[in-house]
């Protein structure tokens, strides 16, 4: 799995979601733009990839796209319509594209050419991730956990709730 982080403009999500979609189909690999506020670090994204590819391998996948299986997971969420909130959206956006497959070196360079480069990572929007997650203040003081690991494991919980 890569990341490939940076600003994107988008005036049409459809165009910039099938622009995506024909590097992954072209590099062979899942890619998947989420919007950066909503994005808790590396290790949420690394867990909604591995946790795709295992429910892939195990055929117990819900959706038929794994890019979208990995959109499922990192939003911990089964609908697809809730899930969504987390990708991208018109106007201009700090994305984090995943890119997941044998290929996926010269696939994030093809990603990284339709975005403007910039480290996204390091600055979610907390007040996104506690609400898009249901997080409150509260929990993350009643645990040695950080924000990072609670989204961690809501991402895993989705394995269970199926």
């Amino acid at each position: 799995m890569k990341l490939v982080e940076g600003t994107a403009t988008v005036a049409d999500v459809n165009e910039f979601v099938g622009r995506l979609g024909n590097i992954g189909d072209e590099f062979d690999c899942a890619i998947q733009a989420f919007d950066a506020d909503y994005v808790a670090g590396r290790e949420h994204l690394e867990s909604a990839v591995e946790h795709a590819n295992r429910a892939f391998e195990r055929g117990e996948n819900v959706a038929r796209d794994r890019a979208v299986e990995i959109l499922l997971y990192a939003a911990g969420r089964r609908q697809i319509n809730q899930a969504l909130e987390m990708g991208v959206s018109e106007g201009e956006r700090d994305v984090v594209v995943v890119v997941d497959g044998e290929r996926e070196t010269p696939a994030s360079e093809a990603v990284a050419d339709v975005l403007t480069p910039g480290g996204t990572l390091d600055t979610p929007d907390r007040e996104s991730v506690f609400e898009f997650f249901s997080v409150s203040e509260r929990e993350l003081a009643a645990t040695t956990a950080d924000l990072t690991d609670i989204v961690c494991e809501r991402v895993a919980l989705l394995e269970v709730e199926k």
